[in-house]
């Protein structure tokens, strides 16, 4: 059986997250490699539906969203990531805890304990092996939005400001596990970057 390895990308608004998690995906698959591209939140019926209300739903407290990423990640730890991994398969997930902790606890304001005791619950004691911050600066990032079409990126400046010092904060709190990737860099020197790291983890 193949190696299992669980690698997460994470980021800001407009950072290149989903581009290079599909990049990475459509190399291993060219390399024969079994791998399972997935995303959050989503990937399963049910976390499909709470991604509707997530990003497009109004009038949704702090708290119910906070329990609605919760939700989707539990059936999708459970549904997808966990028997990929049983399978031996490379899973490459575009966000996960990480994104909660950034975008519910910094930006959201919320109890940091409480977001890594929920994330740490409905994990099931499930680590990435690897987490790539593509990192970037919030008014560029927004910049590359084509609309302002979720509830995300409708929020204030300062909301993503905050964000991003979440995600450099907990890069900085685990640099073993964390790769830090300027976003600003033409996209086949991210890909080139990532791929320097990911490749040992498949030996």
């Amino acid at each position: 059986m193949a190696k299992p390895v669980f690698i997460v990308f994470e980021g800001g608004e407009g950072s290149g997250k989903s581009t290079q998690a599909k990049a990475l995906h459509q190399r291993l698959r060219k390399l024969g490699v079994s791998v399972r591209l997935t995303h959050e939140p989503g990937g399963t019926p049910i976390g499909d539906r709470l991604r509707r209300w997530l990003k497009f739903g109004r009038g949704i407290t702090i708290q119910t969203e906070l329990l609605f990423f919760e939700a989707a990640r539990s059936q999708l730890v459970k549904q997808v990531i966990r028997p990929a991994m049983a399978k031996g398969q490379v899973v490459v997930c575009d966000r996960f805890a990480g994104s909660t902790v950034a975008y519910q606890g910094y930006g959201r304001g919320m109890d940091l304990s409480l977001v890594e005791a929920l994330n740490e619950f409905v994990g099931d004691g499930l680590k990435p092996d690897l987490m790539v911050l593509l990192d970037l600066g919030a008014e560029q990032g927004l910049s590359r939005k084509r609309s302002r079409g979720d509830c995300f990126e409708r929020e204030e400046f300062s909301f993503h400001l905050r964000v991003r010092d979440g995600y450099l904060k907990q890069a900085a709190a685990d640099p073993d596990r964390w790769l830090v990737i300027n976003a600003a860099l033409p996209l086949e020197q991210v890909e080139q970057l990532v791929w320097d790291r990911v490749q040992p983890l498949l030996i």
